[in-house]
């Protein structure tokens, strides 16, 4: 288990750097408009500030704690529950993105409603299975 927990933390993780970096960068794509249509499918004027995206990398970063610490990885303060539900409300959430994201993007033909289905939505299902079992488990 502390592998799957190890390796679902630092995905969570990564994803969580990787909204950090687009607060100052579009990478890995050419520029914001790019970037808005590939990544969040509204026009650049309408991305996410970059609160809301720090928001969401912080978020990220809690997930990725309470997955690690469930799994044994790190410590946790606190009653040994908190750790259980916390991941579990991390696969919860991921669930219910990965699912959204085929529901609402399978029946449009923008460029991030192919990534949705292809990307997005899987990884966030495969991320929730494997919160899911950290937190059953653990």
């Amino acid at each position: 288990m502390v592998v799957l927990a190890s390796s679902t933390a630092l995905v969570l993780l990564l994803v969580g750097v990787l909204h950090v970096v687009w607060v100052f960068s579009p990478w890995p794509f050419r520029s914001r408009e790019d970037f808005a249509r590939r990544v969040v499918g509204v026009a650049v004027d309408r991305a996410p500030s970059a609160g809301a995206t720090v928001g969401v990398a912080l978020l990220l970063g809690v997930a990725a704690y309470l997955v690690a610490a469930r799994g044994g990885v790190v410590g946790a303060p606190g009653p040994a529950w908190l750790t259980v539900v916390g991941a579990g409300g991390v696969a919860a959430v991921l669930l219910l993105r990965g699912v959204a994201g085929f529901a609402v993007s399978s029946r449009r033909g923008t460029e991030f409603a192919r990534l949705d289905v292809r990307v997005y939505s899987p990884l966030c299902l495969a991320l929730a299975a494997a919160c899911g079992a950290v937190a059953a488990l653990g």
